[in-house]
């Protein structure tokens, strides 16, 4: 629902379980409640994506037979697993450059836990026009963290459980160079192609290789994206949105005539998902132009990052409720 300020803090009165995003300056007005939040401008709406400071994404979990609201930074994030319930759903919301995000990348992939475990969410941040602080919230007690994450544990009914699914554009040619890296990284400056010793940065350059395209390596049949953040050609380093990671093989992502559409194209064998969560990377958003265009039936706060199981980058991730 992308709905008012009074219309939020209702909900919070008549003590519904939300999960919530907004610009800060809504998210700082609502009182204590059953809620945890996240700041972002960005959203997927009904009518198509927008930049908002006026209205709040609130998603109201009305299945659930309990819950329980918990923060964690980095030196206990990888008990989130072992605190979820066994029947259940954790939705997660991490600051966009904290310490516990960038553990929480290296390390989820690393825990069968996290495959096991249904947790899904998003890296929450701020207006890039303005800047800002990413921030999150725990409404039972109204303390706000840029260096911690929140989660909403959900215990579901015996007769439900929850499905997470990733939907992801991008794909690679079997014949593209095959990246190798030397260390679980978000920072890369050498790294194998093809067998052989290459500074990452001017590969990218000699090949002249649009940034805008991922890495992509192969997780167990799921395709994981790595995305660019930036170049630096004094350093020869380069900055990923999501890490890689060493014994890995990755290729760049094909190229795609239009973004947009083919965003359209994969999402339309979902019309009959029913999601009660989804959230859309920036990068989509911004490289997709994705102002006023719909993604049906997926809704929701546009992110800095996105969590199904491990952190991702370039991806639309969604949960739903099934019998």
């Amino acid at each position: 629902m992308f709905i008012s300020l009074d219309e939020t803090k209702k909900l919070i009165t008549e003590g519904k379980l939300l999960h919530i995003a907004a610009d800060e300056k809504l998210i700082n007005q609502l009182p204590k409640g059953n809620w945890i939040g996240g700041t972002t401008p960005y959203f997927i709406t009904e009518s198509g994506g927008t930049v908002s400071d006026e209205k709040l994404f609130v998603d109201e979990i009305d299945f659930a037979k309990d819950f329980k609201l918990a923060e964690y930074d980095k030196n206990n994030i990888l008990d989130i697993t072992k605190e979820a319930y066994h029947n259940g759903i954790t939705i997660i919301i991490i600051p966009f450059a904290s310490d516990v995000g960038v553990y929480f990348s290296k390390e989820a992939p690393n825990s069968e836990d996290f495959l096991l475990t249904p947790i899904i969410g998003w890296i929450s941040g701020f207006n890039l026009e303005r800047g800002g602080t990413a921030k999150v919230y725990n409404g039972i007690d109204g303390t706000v963290f840029n260096d911690k994450a929140v989660a909403l544990h959900i215990n579901l009914p015996d007769n439900k459980f929850a499905s997470i699914g990733i939907i992801n554009i991008f794909k690679y040619n079997e014949c593209a160079d095959i990246i190798e890296f030397y260390e679980d990284s978000l920072y890369v400056r050498n790294c194998k192609v093809n067998g052989k010793d290459v500074i990452f940065e001017k590969y990218i350059a000699d090949n002249k290789i649009d940034t805008k395209l991922p890495l992509v390596c192969d997780y167990n049949s799921a395709l994981v994206n790595a995305s660019i953040k930036s170049i630096s050609s004094d350093d020869n380093t380069v900055e990923l949105y999501a890490p890689v990671f060493a014994g890995r093989q990755y290729r760049f992502a094909s190229s795609i005539k239009n973004y947009h559409d083919c965003f359209d194209r994969c999402i339309d064998d979902y019309k009959n998902c029913k999601p009660f969560f989804s959230c859309n990377c920036i990068l989509n958003y911004l490289y997709g132009n994705f102002v006023g265009k719909s993604t049906r039936p997926f809704e929701g706060p546009v992110t800095f990052g996105e969590v199904a199981h491990q952190l991702l980058n370039q991806t639309l991730v969604y949960a739903e409720i099934v019998e």
